[in-house]
């Protein structure tokens, strides 16, 4: 089929665009977003997937205020117009590649609406690839860059007004194979039936820089996949540079240090050491405000899941307390937390906010857990 974009030259393949290079079932194409009140008030999270040979696409529109994270689920079957991004109520618009997003969820169920716009204040930052093999099979390969921004507009919750102006925020984009939507048939996958994962992502905001650290690490702690970035922040998103932005500065040395809230495996804080090839040292320390599931984004979801078949349209919506929930059950420690941060390095201190993304699962020894979900002692 020919699309709307097979008029630009950007082929990377014989094929027309709707059709990917590859018959892999998990091939995906993710938009994420998030924004945020800098003093904790509020949270908002967003995203969209399109899994064109599970014939799926899924978006999700989560809120947390005052303790009680609001979620919104929509599923369809996949549109074969690659632009179209629309999902039920839900809609997704770029106005300007890397530079202006619209997000839009007329009033549903879930009581929520929001008109969004997301203005970018950094050049897009491409991470190292993700790559995982189960046994000798391919089961993980993505590309993923993340970008900082502003937002405005409003969001709903029960009919509940909140004006945004100029909030900070992060959005990423990615796109490859990684597991998703129904599980195979056949001999059990050694990564899924033994699970062990640490992962962290920290993209933080400051006035006039941001900075970005992720990291996979064995149960040794050995890093398996690690970056540090810092980038500059533009007030004006013309003036801001094509990819990769020439003032970035990569950090080849980095380390996450978390602190756990006992019981859980949330974290109740951490630093991060990094130093650039120059020997120029930073040291961020990162303390959470508020905290919100993954699952309200789909993440370890039952029924909302990532790629999951819902049927031509399905809508669905959830809330839940944070302090009431269980945070050592199996869908609840993968988790989001806003977090304050403090930087101290070239330039002198500086206060911001961000993002902290947690998912550990299995036995980490640096940070004493030793079973599938035993919590922090």
């Amino acid at each position: 089929m020919i699309t709307l974009l097979d008029e630009h030259a950007v082929h990377q393949t014989t094929e027309p665009l709707a059709r990917p290079a590859t018959s892999e079932r998990n091939f995906y194409d993710r938009w994420f977003f998030a924004g945020y009140a800098d003093d904790g008030r509020y949270v908002f999270e967003a995203a969209l997937g399109l899994y064109p040979n599970r014939r799926v696409m899924d978006a999700h529109f989560s809120v947390l205020a005052d303790g009680v994270q609001h979620c919104f689920h929509a599923s369809r079957r996949a549109p074969l117009e690659r632009t179209e991004t629309t999902v039920g109520p839900f809609a997704l618009r770029i106005e300007q590649p890397l530079r202006v997003l619209h997000l839009g969820l007329d009033a549903a169920a879930s009581g929520l609406a929001c008109r969004l716009r997301f203005t970018a204040r950094s050049a897009p930052g491409e991470e190292p690839r993700s790559v995982l093999y189960d046994d000798e099979r391919l089961v993980m390969q993505t590309t993923r860059f993340v970008q900082f921004g502003r937002w405005d507009g409003e969001f709903c919750v029960d009919g509940r007004r909140q004006a945004v102006a100029g909030a900070l925020g992060v959005r990423d984009r990615s796109w490859g194979i990684r597991p998703c939507g129904e599980p195979e048939g056949g001999a059990p996958s050694r990564v899924q039936h033994a699970p062990s994962v640490y992962w962290a992502w920290a993209p933080i905001n400051f006035r006039d820089l941001c900075t970005q650290f992720n990291t996979f690490e064995d149960p040794q702690g050995r890093a398996l996949q690690r970056s540090a970035v810092v980038q500059p922040a533009y007030d004006d998103a013309a003036a801001i540079p094509p990819a990769p932005d020439p003032a970035e500065r990569t950090l080849p040395q980095a380390a996450l240090k978390l602190r756990w809230q006992r019981g859980t495996r949330w974290p109740a804080g951490g630093t991060i050491e990094m130093a650039d090839a120059d020997g120029a040292r930073w040291h961020l320390e990162l303390q959470p405000l508020a905290t919100l599931l993954t699952k309200g984004l789909g993440y370890q979801h039952p029924e909302w899941g990532h790629g999951l078949w819902k049927g031509e349209m399905a809508l669905g919506h959830e809330r839940w307390r944070i302090d009431e929930l269980e945070p050592l059950r199996h869908d609840h420690v993968h988790v989001h937390q806003l977090v304050r941060a403090h930087l101290g390095g070239p330039g002198g201190e500086r206060s911001g906010v961000g993002t902290l993304e947690t998912l550990c699962l299995g036995p980490h020894a640096p940070s004493g857990f030793a079973a599938l979900l035993d919590g922090a002692a």
